[in-house]
């Protein structure tokens, strides 16, 4: 790092959110995945998992017992956000924990003043710490995702490489296109990734085709595949990287994080 007392003024954060409302696309695990990859090249990561099932806390191994202040307090309490930043095992990867508390802020935020900039408001005291920040949304269009949407400046969309991939799809957009036009002029797509992808069906490829034809260049060159390791390593608390560094899963998202973080693979 150069010494530069001017830098955290030119510092320009990535805020990304990674949404689909279909659950089961490889969000929580392209968030963990990419997160930790992209702390790899030496740059540092902030993940905050704003789903209440948690998934993103476990899968870097922190248990729910040993923190106090959750991303809960922060939406519902106004807890300041650098007070539930909990190091990872990982060097550059810290994480704001979610509990299963947060399953109630939908509703306790309905009276709210301006309950859909909660998040926004709140990491902007830590944007100048990191240097990526990823913002893990629940399958779902509701308050927290909205938070999210408002919150980020570039959204990821995980596509699952299977029938129905672009289901639910318009959708998304569509609501993008709201909170661009009414809570974040600056929210745009960011990248579209490919999940659990099988090279060995035909369908696959096909899914393949109709994305890149659908939403061309902003779809990463590199896939992720289906495999075994990227779905065990969250039982152990690890990223894949980490869970098992050679396997073709970490290989594709170490290409996925040189990609996303130089602009070319």
């Amino acid at each position: 790092m150069h010494s530069n007392d001017n830098k955290h003024i030119h510092h320009d954060t990535r805020i990304m959110v990674i949404a689909n409302q279909k659950g089961g696309v490889g969000k929580t695990t392209t968030a963990v995945n990419l997160g930790a990859a992209l702390a790899e090249l030496g740059v540092r990561v902030l993940v905050i998992d704003l789903d209440p099932q948690g998934n993103a806390t476990t899968g870097l191994g922190i248990d729910a017992r040993t923190f106090d202040v959750s991303i809960y307090d922060v939406m519902v309490r106004d807890a300041k956000i650098e007070d539930c930043i909990e190091p990872t095992g990982l060097k550059n990867l810290f994480i704001v924990p979610s509990t299963i508390n947060l399953a109630g802020a939908e509703i306790e935020l309905v009276p709210v003043m301006s309950r859909e900039l909660r998040l926004k408001r709140a990491i902007e005291s830590v944007t100048d710490d990191f240097d990526y920040v990823l913002i893990d949304c629940p399958p779902s269009l509701g308050l927290l995702t909205l938070n999210g949407l408002a919150a980020a400046r570039e959204i990821v969309v995980p596509i699952q490489c299977e029938y129905y991939a672009l289901e639910g799809l318009g959708q998304l957009l569509k609501n993008v296109q709201l909170v661009k036009t009414n809570l974040n002029s600056e929210l745009e797509i960011g990248a579209i990734i490919l999940t659990m992808y099988d090279s060995r069906t035909k369908l696959s490829d096909e899914v393949v085709k109709e994305v890149r034809k659908h939403f061309a260049d902003k779809v990463c060159k590199t896939m992720v595949p289906r495999t075994v390791r990227i779905s065990e390593a969250p039982s152990f608390g690890q990223p894949v990287i980490v869970f098992d560094p050679l396997s073709k899963g970490s290989l594709a998202y170490r290409e996925l994080a040189k990609e996303i973080h130089y602009g070319e693979a």
